[in-house]
C-alpha cells in the first residue's frame, strides 16, 4: 500500500539506527531487509523495522524525516522505546 512514512531501522536493540521516508512502506523495508540497495543499511546490517509513522503527504513525511535526523541519538532512541520498547520488527505488522 502507497502512504507516505517516515521509518527506523536498526541493527540490534540500541545499535546502529537508519531513519528514512518513503512512500511505500512495505517494499522499502523489504528492499533494506534483502540488500536490494548497497549502502548504509547494508554495511550496517539494518534490517529491523523498529519505528515508522505514516503520513497523509509526502511532504508532511520529509518535514518529519528531518526532524528526526536533526535531533540527538538519544531522542530516536526515546522515540523507539516509547512506541516499540522491545525493539520489536515490526515488518510483520504491516
Amino acid at each position: 500500500m502507497k502512504q507516505p512514512a517516515i521509518y527506523i531501522m536498526a541493527n540490534k536493540r540500541n545499535g546502529t539506527l537508519y531513519t528514512g521516508v518513503t512512500s511505500n512502506l512495505i517494499e522499502r523495508v523489504y528492499s533494506h531487509k534483502t540488500g536490494k540497495f548497497k549502502g548504509f543499511t547494508v554495511r550496517y546490517e539494518c534490517k529491523q523495522l523498529v519505528y515508522f509513522e505514516r503520513y497523509n503527504t509526502m511532504q508532511d513525511a520529509i518535514t518529519r524525516e528531518k526532524q528526526i535526523k536533526a535531533g540527538s541519538r538519544q531522542k530516536k532512541l526515546q522515540l523507539i522505546e516509547s512506541l516499540n520498547p522491545d525493539w520489536q520488527d515490526l515488518y510483520e505488522s504491516l
